[in-house]
């Protein structure tokens, strides 16, 4: 997946995200390039804001 193909509206649940970040990594060894870098930093933000949004349904 790249940055561009991820729609920043989309909905995806905190666990599919986190396992995409895992399938990223283990794709990339460890070692990310900078595009498998900006694909990770664009995940990490969806999922910490799949994790607030679980958060506040819960409160």
């Amino acid at each position: 997946m790249s940055p561009d193909s991820m729609a920043l509206g989309s909905v995806r649940s905190a666990a599919e995200l986190n396992e995409r970040i895992r399938a990223l990594w283990l794709r990339a060894g460890g070692s990310l390039s900078a595009q498998e870098r900006a694909e990770y930093e664009l995940l990490v933000v969806a999922w910490a804001a799949a994790i607030r949004s679980r958060v506040a349904e819960a409160a």
